[in-house]
This record gives structure tokens, sequence and C-alpha cells, in this order.
């Protein structure tokens, strides 16, 4: 069946350029009504201008499309919540939110100063706080909404000199755990997208094959991550075309008690470590499920 979009309203945040910009115009293409958010900045976040969202916004309605522009500031609550008040007086609904909006302040740990780790948090994951915080009670009242965090590999599995950047894009996973969790009586799904495209955020990396990692690779896996039939709690990596899912495991480990406890962690961190029957666990209290378990059957003994 062909995913669309007809009737439906959808949030891009960061969709004047690059991934957003490719989001919001598939979006539009298969019938959604699309705000294209963009504070027109450069990628180390200076400046704004609503002139990338409007150019957005040319495209859709040149294509048959409907569209707005706005230029809020993703760090500003209050300018984030006046988006939505505008959405939700023109259109009335918001079915769909993709918190893409994002800057880079890349440097070694050792170099960052804290303005920058400050700043990266604040836009990527503050960011996508404001947003979803803003949509969530709509998307509660209609029992339907659909929400993409975008996180990235160097949050997943970490990437030198971006230690603000991985922290935060982590956070969006940690948030979209929960948020799924909570959202599911409502028909709230909640996903986060990994994405490798060559955007302007990307512009300094070497040795890539540019040509292969067009942003418009990814965005397929955008929609499906915010159709009816979306799936939740996933974390989609995307990226020249291939689709892969990463998560957060947990093993079956070991136990160890006692006065030399830290000595028998040590010599068993292999058996705490190994990977067969790992699990994906529904929730963090798994953890202590299991946890408690090991030290039922060791009380028995």
């Amino acid at each position: 069946m062909t995913i669309r979009f007809d009737g439906q309203v959808a949030i891009v945040t960061g969709a004047g350029g690059g991934l957003g910009r490719e989001h919001a115009l598939a979006l539009a293409a298969r019938g959604a009504k699309v705000v294209v958010n963009d504070l027109g900045g450069a990628r180390d976040g200076s400046g704004g201008s609503a002139t990338a969202a409007e150019a957005v916004v040319a495209e859709i309605e040149a294509a048959g499309g409907e569209a707005m522009a706005n230029a809020a500031s993703v760090t500003d609550a209050a300018a984030v919540e006046a988006m939505v008040a505008e959405v939700m007086a023109r259109w009335g609904r918001i079915d769909i939110l993709v918190n893409n909006a994002g800057i880079l302040r890349d440097k070694s740990f050792a170099k960052m100063e804290l303005a920058d780790f400050r700043l990266v948090m604040d836009v990527h994951l503050m960011g996508a706080v404001h947003c979803t915080k803003a949509v969530w009670d709509i998307m509660r009242a209609q029992n339907y909404g659909r929400i993409v965090m975008t996180t990235s590999s160097s949050g997943l599995f970490g990437n030198f000199g971006q230690a603000n950047y991985g922290a935060a894009k982590m956070a969006l996973v940690g948030l979209m755990q929960t948020l799924a969790i909570e959202g599911a009586k409502n028909d709230i799904r909640v996903n986060a997208l990994a994405p490798t495209a060559h955007t302007r955020m990307t512009e300094d990396l070497q040795g890539l094959p540019l040509e292969a990692l067009g942003p418009e690779l990814v965005t397929p896996g955008l929609l499906y991550l915010v159709s009816r039939d979306a799936p939740t709690r996933a974390i989609l990596a995307a990226g020249a075309g291939g689709f892969e899912r990463a998560y957060v495991t947990l093993t079956q480990g070991d136990f160890a008690v006692g006065p030399d406890a830290p000595e028998q962690v040590a010599a068993r961190f292999d058996a705490i470590s190994d990977r067969e029957n790992e699990i994906v666990p529904d929730m963090g209290a798994a953890q202590g499920m299991i946890e408690l378990t090991k030290a039922q059957k060791h009380h028995k003994l």
C-alpha cells in the first residue's frame, strides 16, 4: 500500500535545506500540509533568516502542495509554542513532528568550550523537547501522533571531536524511549532516525562518495517512521539507500556478591559481556528484574 499523508499536518524543523528540506518536500508530495521551520542560521547556529524556509515553501507550492514557513528558533520555547498555535489556527491539527533541526560545534573535548557544549545540547535536545512538548497534548487529544527524533551514529557509537553532538544525539534516544512508552495509549508513536547523508553538516568530511549520500536517500525511512503503520521505539539508521536497525540491548550477565565482588566482576567480565540471549528490554525495569532474578537464585542455593 502506498504511504500517503492526505489530510495530515506535519511540522519539520530545520527544513530549509539538507535532510529537513527533503523530508518536507516528500511529505508534501504525498499529501501532507507542511510547516517548514528553519531559523536560517549557519551550520554553527549563528545568524538567522526566514529565506531558506520560504524557498522550500515556494517549491512545495509550485508542485501543487500546501505549506507555511516559520523561522522560530527551536531553542525558544515561547516561539515554538507560538508556531504551534499558528498551525492550529490555520489547519486545526498536527499529526507529525520531525525534530530535525541541529547545529555543529565540533572540537576535541580537551579544546571544547563549555558554551559550545551547552549550545549544541540546547539546539538538538532541548529544541526537540520544546517542539515535542508543544504538540504533545494536541496529539493526545487527537489520539494520534507520529514523532521522529533525529539521532546519529555519533551518539549511538561515538565520533572523535563530537562529544557535545554525540551526547545530545544519544540523549534524544533516551527521550524517544520514554515518550514511546508514555504515548502508546494515545497512539503517539515515537521513533529515532540516524541518517548518513551529505549536507552542509558533512561538507568538511573527506573520503565519502558524496554522490551516493544524497539526503533524499534517507527520507524513505523517515516517511515510514511517520506513517499510519509506523513502528514505535525504533532506531532506524539510513544512508545511501541502506537501512539498518540499531538497538540498546542487555546481556544476561552474571552474579557477584561478597567482599571480593570487584574481583569477581573482573574475573567474570567476559561472561558478563556474553551477548548470547541478550534482550531488548521493553522498559528500564527489565534490568532490575534480571538482577533480582539472579539474586533470588543465589539466595535459594
